[in-house]
């Protein structure tokens, strides 16, 4: 399953000048908006979120929330993800890949996720 999100990044930096903190940590939590020094990378976390949500089939709403993905990086800077437990076993996910890019006032994530068969658990 692939997903793709693409962000102005102009939009997320006028959230973050707006509401400051307040709106990352609607979309991230405390570990991810640490790593969110920039303005760049705010908008392709905001992308990657959406992306993964995409690849699930079921976007941010009610089943796969902002809060659900979580974000981090590996010993090389790259980014990578996971999913709360029970969407870890509700769609039966055995792998994910993540990439991220923003160049030219836009930040894009696609996200890959290799899964078995879903439970109709959750």
């Amino acid at each position: 399953m692939i997903g793709v999100d693409i962000v102005v990044i102009a939009r997320i930096e006028a959230s973050l000048k707006k509401h400051g903190e307040r709106f990352l940590l609607r979309y991230l939590n405390e570990e991810e908006a640490v790593l969110a020094k920039k303005p760049e990378t705010a908008a392709g976390f905001w992308a990657a979120k959406e992306a993964v949500a995409k690849a699930l089939g079921t976007g941010i709403g009610s089943t796969v929330g902002f809060h659900d993905i979580r974000l981090y990086k590996n010993e090389r800077g790259a980014p990578h993800f996971c999913l709360s437990d029970p969407l870890m076993k509700k769609f039966g996910i055995t792998g994910t890949s993540l990439s991220i890019a923003h160049d030219g006032g836009f930040a894009i994530a696609v996200a890959a996720i290799e899964a078995s068969s879903p439970s109709d658990e959750v």
